[in-house]
């Protein structure tokens, strides 16, 4: 079989998540519809601003940016039409306050949405959620009654599961990442921790293109457990990020952060930086997550990128843009990072301590 490019690679994954998300579009569209929205903005002479639409439907004000994300997803599937402050220019740069002057209109589609017309569609999980004003909890522990992982200490077979997919998960992109950024993300680095590195996909890839850097997982004692062993270039630390993280040069964070608030975000990266040395020394963080606005702008690509931020909710997770991770990594005691973006759906992050 031929081996694929790494455009060919970046392609395919791009289709096959927006495959796998199609069905978060049809729940968007439901809650839009359930919550009044296309009613809210025709009742305004077909126009609306965020903080207008949170008025109209009777949500508590806290929902404001789930409404915006779910607006995001609406917009670009053209259910709705939205015009950006200019200090702004799109939604993934916005800050809250500004979030607040987007302008929605309404499209042909919605149009047909305005109640009179016979064209409600099913409840969604995300209608019940956002409804509910005076619950903080993930619609997974609204579900589950516990949180997503919890669930993987209860249950062996989600547990099995998740390890499992984040193992094809890191696969890919480290195959993509080590072709085409691998030898200077990795560049003087002599030893790294993976934190919340599932299995080790990630670090017996960077092992094996990199010998001489010592790798090590970190990750909580019910994935650890089921980690292969005996491979020899990875070592398995049982523990948890929110209490400490092993020394090394540099620390992976694969698709971690993007699961937690900014407040956990800046815990995590606060004991990063205690685990590493100066950035004189070699000591960096690199992420490897999404950055809204960053990437192929086609449209499935930005409309994957909004649906897999959408969907990120069911467990109070989110993507972020530029200005959102600059704010997390300053709070979080880091003076600069590098974005190295064109690696499909994510991009990778350098992030170096004072």
């Amino acid at each position: 079989m031929d081996v694929l490019s790494t455009e060919d690679l970046i392609q395919a994954e791009r289709v096959l998540y927006d495959h796998f998300f199609c069905y978060v579009k049809s729940m968007a569209l439901s809650c839009a519809v359930h919550l009044g929205i296309p009613d809210a903005i025709h009742l305004r002479g077909g126009s609306a601003t965020l903080s207008e639409l949170i008025a109209d439907t009777g949500l508590h004000a806290s929902r404001l940016p789930y409404v915006q994300r779910l607006m995001n997803v609406l917009t670009i599937s053209n259910v709705f039409t939205a015009s950006y402050p200019p200090a702004t220019g799109s939604p993934t740069t916005a800050s809250l306050s500004s979030r607040e002057e987007i302008v929605y209109k309404l499209t042909a589609t919605s149009r047909l949405l305005v109640a009179g017309n016979k064209l409600m569609c099913g409840m969604s999980p995300i209608y019940a959620a956002l409804l509910d004003q005076a619950t903080s909890k993930s619609f997974f522990e609204m579900a589950y009654g516990c949180d997503r992982w919890e669930m993987t200490s209860k249950n062996a077979e989600d547990n099995s599961v998740f390890n499992e997919a984040m193992v094809a998960d890191s696969q890919l992109v480290m195959e993509i990442i080590l072709r085409e950024a691998g030898g200077k993300i990795f560049s003087g680095i002599n030893s790294l921790v993976d934190v919340g590195g599932g299995l080790g996909a990630a670090s017996v890839a960077i092992a094996r293109a990199f010998p001489r850097i010592k790798c090590s997982v970190l990750d909580l004692p019910q994935v650890v457990s089921q980690a292969p062993q005996g491979n020899g270039a990875v070592d398995f630390i049982p523990g948890d990020m929110f209490k400490f993280i092993p020394p090394a040069d540099a620390v992976l964070l694969k698709w971690v952060l993007h699961c937690w608030s900014d407040d956990d975000c800046i815990k995590i990266l606060r004991n990063c930086k205690a685990a590493i040395p100066a950035r004189e020394d070699g000591g960096k963080v690199i992420i490897i997550d999404t950055v809204m606005g960053y990437g192929a702008q086609d449209t499935i690509s930005k409309e994957t990128r909004a649906l897999y931020d959408l969907y990120m909710m069911y467990i109070n997770g989110v993507e972020r843009g530029e200005n959102e991770w600059k704010k997390i990594f300053e709070q979080a005691g880091f003076t600069d990072y590098i974005i190295v973006p064109g690696l499909g759906m994510r991009s990778v992050i350098e992030v170096y301590p004072r």
